[in-house]
């Protein structure tokens, strides 16, 4: 599977836009782990820090969800790897978790994120609440902070998967 990266048209509209950055981060995290063993993808390369690339798409599928579940709609399905005992649970990772799992959940957030935003214009409040804040958030923040946290970890994702196996790029 090879990930197609495009950036959005140079024309494109506020909404075309800010979907087509969210989307071409979302595409580069996917980038970023392709061609890796789940060992491999579950390494923690960079110590002392734990982030490991699985984790990685296991912790943006639980900020998606976070976003364009909880706050944006108003449903709280609760987290998918975090507890109680383990809030961080998507980043501590076992021989169990695979590639598969993790990507297919992702992708699932991902998918229900798109059918959720589909229903609001950028300038619309959201229904539900963030641990952040009390006050509700337009679909533009939410779109811009997604970009922000995709961008962020994409960033980690690189010096992750550099030292997993020498890969760069940009």
């Amino acid at each position: 599977m090879t990930t197609d990266r495009r950036e959005p048209a140079l024309n494109a509209g506020e909404r075309a836009m800010l979907e087509g950055w969210l989307d071409y981060h979302r595409r580069t995290l996917a980038w970023k782990c392709e061609g890796l063993t789940d060992e491999q993808l579950r390494t923690a390369s960079v110590p002392p820090s734990e982030l490991s690339l699985m984790g990685l798409v296991r912790h943006m599928a639980e900020v998606e969800r976070g976003w364009f579940r909880k706050v944006l709609v108003g449903d709280d399905p609760g987290p998918i790897y975090g507890t109680q005992e383990d809030p961080d649970g998507e980043f501590h990772l076992t021989e169990v978790d695979t590639w598969q799992e993790a990507h297919t959940t992702w992708q699932e957030e991902i998918e229900i994120a798109r059918r959720n935003t589909a229903g609001f214009g950028l300038d619309d409040l959201s229904r539900g609440k963030s641990r952040f804040s009390d006050e509700p958030f337009s679909l533009r923040w939410i779109y811009t902070h997604m970009i922000e946290e995709y961008a962020r970890h994409n960033g980690h994702a690189d010096l992750i998967r550099e030292r997993v196996d020498g890969a760069t790029g940009y």
